[in-house]
């Protein structure tokens, strides 16, 4: 480039210096400063061909380190999912295979139920979930000690005491069992689930709620905790500020998912967050607590309980269901949730095939679910001219890598039928009365329209016949 400049400028030069150009003259000059032009532009093509090398050198070296990355998982959105039982574990089964940092926050809700269920089942369950190796943690985890008690209960309750601190011990439990993320209680505080029915009666026991609402063929109008001001375990407020994504569900509407919303500050801290908020929709109803609710009814539920904007996209299943399966649900009281996208509002509504069976069960697709959420994720991330960004190429090859997997899983072949809405026990058993019930509330409103409207006649006669008694006085 410096050869090409010189020469240039000295052909221009000699053109300004020379009184008479002779032939030769010009064929010189012509000639130095094509000689020159050229040489420059060789110059600067050969300093943007060692750039462009540099940057594929560098771009080489930070894909071999993300992708490594991917592999160790050491690198990853930070993402917090909020739930409980076999859902909240069916998602964090999933999204350990994209990133670390994983916070899963379990309902510690069980308490005053210790006969059936250990306030402590769910996190153990978590721990198993998040484990590297799933199947050997379960055996350790469940291994019997005494009866009724497990490994795992001793494990927890002596990591709680050996760092003074529950959700301490707890919160250990990512290094000490080489654990892909980690698992928080949502409180530390004893909390009773309760919720009050449309009729007003008010539930206090979890696993009587079924039972009552059914009887009473009454639905839940609200769900609350006791006591009402459960104050959060350390670490939960923190998790939800700093997370790239917050997931909410799946599971029992309203002893596992709305539960966690109402402690404090967990709503307005989700709310506040600008992370994506991703709520995952059951497939199913849950008989006496959601019977014949529509995915709008289940939004619903969550918004009135924890305020509005708390959900950005809703993740619901829009797969085949084995008819045989579909009937034993249906024949224990729950039905399909009916997916009708035209009564919500300020939710994007995602549908896709993220069901799968698991002996006689319906389930969500842990890798299925994953992938969902990951590719909100990685469009947002291409929405934003991040292509170059290290989480955008680390999430982008991995739902590569993981489509390819799924390309070559051959699904089994079963006579399936489209997803149709199906009654369930709950509405089979109880439609006559359902509308008994209904005719007799609009009767009553009718009736009490009338009323109103006889009081305002009234009222309008009393009012003239006052006006003409007071002018008659006056004369």
């Amino acid at each position: 480039m410096l050869i090409g400049m010189i020469l240039s400028c000295y052909g221009f030069a000699q053109v300004l210096v020379l009184d008479k150009l002779e032939v030769s003259d010009i064929v010189k000059i012509v000639i130095t400063f094509v000689t020159g032009v050229t040489l420059f532009i060789i110059g600067i093509t050969c300093i943007q061909k060692r750039t462009l090398e540099l940057a594929v050198l560098q771009d080489s070296k930070s894909v071999k380190k993300i992708k490594k990355s991917v592999d160790s998982k050491d690198m990853g959105p930070k993402i917090v999912v909020i739930g409980g039982g076999i859902g909240l574990n069916k998602v964090i089964t999933g999204l350990k295979n994209y990133t670390s940092n994983l916070t899963a926050i379990v309902t510690v809700s069980s308490y005053g139920n210790t006969k059936k269920r250990k306030p402590t089942d769910d996190i153990r369950n978590s721990i198993i979930a998040l484990s590297k190796n799933s199947t050997e943690m379960e055996k350790l985890m469940n291994l019997p000690i005494d009866k009724g008690i497990v490994f795992g209960d001793i494990y927890l309750d002596s990591i709680g005491k050996a760092n003074n601190d529950f959700t301490k011990g707890v919160e250990k439990n990512s290094s000490i069992l080489s654990m892909v993320g980690k698992v928080l209680p949502a409180t530390l505080d004893e909390m009773h689930i309760c919720v009050e029915l449309e009729d007003g009666t008010v539930i206090e026991e979890k696993e009587k709620i079924a039972e009552i609402t059914t009887n009473k063929v009454t639905k839940i109008n609200r769900v609350f905790i006791n006591p009402t001001n459960c104050r959060t375990a350390p670490g939960i407020v923190e998790a939800i500020k700093e997370a790239d994504a917050i997931i909410i569900g799946p599971g029992s509407l309203y002893t596992e998912v709305i539960p966690n919303l109402l402690i404090k500050n967990v709503a307005r801290t989700i709310r506040e967050s600008k992370a994506y908020k991703i709520y995952i929709s059951n497939i199913m109803t849950q008989n006496g607590h959601t019977d014949d609710y529509s995915l709008s009814d289940h939004i619903k539920a969550i918004t009135e309980h924890a305020g509005a904007q708390i959900i950005d996209y809703c993740i619901c299943d829009n797969g085949d269901i084995i008819p045989e399966i579909l009937r034993k649900y249906n024949k224990a009281g729950a039905s399909l949730v009916d997916i009708d996208k035209q009564n919500i509002k300020d939710v994007r509504i995602i549908k896709a095939d993220v069901s799968y069976t698991e002996g006689e069960y319906i389930r969500h697709n842990p890798d299925a679910l994953a992938k969902q959420i990951i590719e909100i994720i990685v469009n947002d991330l291409r929405f934003k001219d991040k292509q170059t960004d290290e989480q955008y190429v680390l999430l982008n090859t991995k739902l590569k890598e993981n489509k390819k997997k799924f390309k070559s899983i051959k699904k089994p072949k079963h006579k399936k039928e489209k997803r149709i809405k199906s009654k369930s026990k709950f509405s089979s058993k109880y439609q006559d009365r359902i509308e008994s019930i209904r005719e007799s509330e609009k009767i009553s409103d009718i009736n009490k329209k009338i009323h109103e409207k006889a009081k305002q006649m009234t009222d309008a006669v009393e009012k003239k016949e006052k006006e003409k008694f007071l002018k008659e006085m006056k004369k």
